[in-house]
């Protein structure tokens, strides 16, 4: 099982979840559509030659972000980092897939 943690803006943030529910994400025992949010505040800088969803180049953007983190099986990592991507708005989402033991 691997532990997956997204940051999603707030206008998308029921569309990628939908999206990694979807593609077998979030799922633990009986249960589906599980996840964990907060919502903080992103920040970043879009450089030249990025095609920025939020900004201008060479700008420092500050942006209300959702973190989401749900389970994801073995089996489904790569369909889940492809809806991922498929359905997020940013050029680049910040994403992270942690391994998670249980002994």
């Amino acid at each position: 099982m691997y532990k997956l943690t997204v940051f999603i803006p707030e206008s998308a943030l029921d569309q990628v979840k939908s999206a990694l529910f979807v593609a077998g994400a979030g799922t633990i025992g009986n249960y589906e559509q599980c996840c964990w949010q907060v919502k903080g505040t992103g920040q970043f800088m879009p450089l030249s030659g990025s095609t920025p969803h939020i900004g201008t180049h060479d700008s420092l953007e500050m942006v209300d972000e959702w973190r989401v983190e749900m389970v994801v099986a073995e089996a489904v990592i790569e369909t889940v980092i492809a809806a991922l991507k498929e359905a997020h708005p940013y050029e680049t989402p910040a994403y992270d897939m942690i391994k998670v033991l249980d002994f």
